[in-house]
């Protein structure tokens, strides 16, 4: 009972807040900010699965949210007809051809156990020096068939798909260089999977932002197909409002099927794994296997929500993939609401996106409210860059939020509701 009041208290708090940032800031700007909010609840909800079911430290969020934008904009972006219309597409796909071909001999080297082949070190040079020579190979066929598409029809393009497919594609991908991030690291320490998500999603956004004839690079891609009707159809408020339906109808189902996850017999087995690894392993269960299915389902969603993300903005920019905007803020969210709590962490992923927005324009009113103050009661010189230091305020303001959070309240504001069986 208590806890359904902390509850009631608090979502009640975040509809006020809600409802002031539409009146003070205008329907189109509240109901865009639900919208992303929405977008980064999904994304809380992978992190949730991750960290709250079964204790995975992933700090590669980031790098999946740019997988499925990638996807995004890949499906849903129209049709280059100046790259089409040449030969170039042959040409890729005789690249793509060597690629494969290179992967397969790569997984062949590492099957020559089978076969007998002496030594396990010499294997693994083989392995390692036929990689190399793959990469390179590949690299010296794409690197002419790159350039020419750049010169000639600036990059690929998109299939003109409906964009629905590019965010599920967005999210299997994740899933699939989930698998393989997981399949390597989830056997050792969990500090080594933090590494692994860390640079698997620097490397992401390298690759992105340095592929040109991929992805535009720097010069971004836009305007990028929305899954309903576009803000020059029906306005940007009915616009918006329909995206932030579609968003919330995903969440709701969702959250329906963890909350059937999480009760049933593998919900309790995540638990057992999370709270004593050694025992569960003692007691039969596969922990690896269970670990590596949950870290895939997380990031599944994940690149769900970076897709739904992206096409919300309406703009692919692979430099503008951050890991405090995508990585570090989603992880305030999961801890603020409470890990592994579906309810408080769809709280947590609102209440903090909201504050994270409204803390540059209330920083500069209270800035222009101290600047006015001083000028006129003690005639005192503003520095020039006053405003552009609000910006900073939103970093501070959920320092301090999350600092709070972690003191007086360690387990989230809305914590875990274990079921304790007598």
């Amino acid at each position: 009972m208590q806890n359904a009041k902390k509850e009631i208290i608090l979502f009640s708090g975040l509809a006020v807040l809600v409802l002031w940032v539409l009146v003070a800031m205008g329907p189109a700007f509240g109901v865009r900010v639900l919208a992303e909010a929405s977008c980064y609840a999904i994304l809380a909800l992978g992190l949730t699965i991750q960290w709250g079911y079964a204790g995975l430290f992933n700090a590669g969020i980031m790098g999946f949210v740019a997988l499925g934008g990638f996807m995004a904009m890949l499906f849903g972006f129209p049709v280059n007809e100046d790259f089409w219309n040449t030969d170039l597409p042959a040409q890729l796909g005789g690249v793509g051809l060597k690629a494969l071909f290179g992967i397969a001999l790569i997984y062949g080297s590492t099957k020559l156990y089978k076969l007998g082949f002496p030594g396990k070190k010499l294997r693994l040079t083989l392995t390692l020096v036929l990689s190399l020579a793959v990469y390179l190979w590949v690299k010296t066929s794409l690197d002419p068939v790159a350039s020419a598409i750049e010169s000639q029809a600036g990059f690929i393009g998109g299939f003109g798909w409906p964009i629905w497919i590019g965010w599920i594609v967005g999210g299997s991908l994740a899933g699939l260089i989930a698998y393989f991030i997981g399949h390597i690291c989830l056997g050792l320490r969990s500090d080594y999977l933090a590494i692994a998500t860390l640079g698997i999603a620097e490397i992401i956004k390298a690759f992105l932002k340095n592929a040109d004839w991929l992805t535009r690079g720097t010069l971004t891609v836009s305007p990028l197909p929305w899954p309903g009707p576009g803000p020059a159809e029906i306005g940007f408020v009915a616009a918006r409002a329909v995206y932030l339906s579609l968003t919330a109808v995903i969440i709701a189902g969702l959250v329906f099927l963890l909350y059937r996850a999480y009760n049933a017999p593998w919900g309790r087995t995540m638990r057992a794994i999370r709270d004593n690894e050694l025992s569960s392993s003692a007691m039969g269960k596969n922990v690896n296997g269970r670990r590596l299915e949950v870290f895939i389902f997380g990031s599944v969603l994940m690149g769900i929500g970076g897709a739904a993300l992206i096409t919300f903005n309406g703009i692919f920019d692979p430099s503008g993939f951050l890991p405090l905007n995508h990585t570090f803020l989603i992880w305030v969210m999961v801890i603020l609401g409470g890990a592994g709590n579906n309810l408080g962490t769809l709280f947590g992923a609102v209440f903090v996106y909201v504050v994270w927005t409204m803390s540059e324009p209330v920083a500069l009113y209270l800035l222009d409210v101290m600047r006015n103050l001083g000028e006129a009661w003690f005639a005192w010189e503003a520095p020039a860059d006053l405003d552009s230091r609000a910006l900073q305020a939103r970093v501070f303001v959920i320092g301090l939020i999350i600092s709070l959070v972690l003191r007086y309240a360690p387990k989230g504001l809305i914590p875990e509701k274990v079921a304790h069986h007598t």
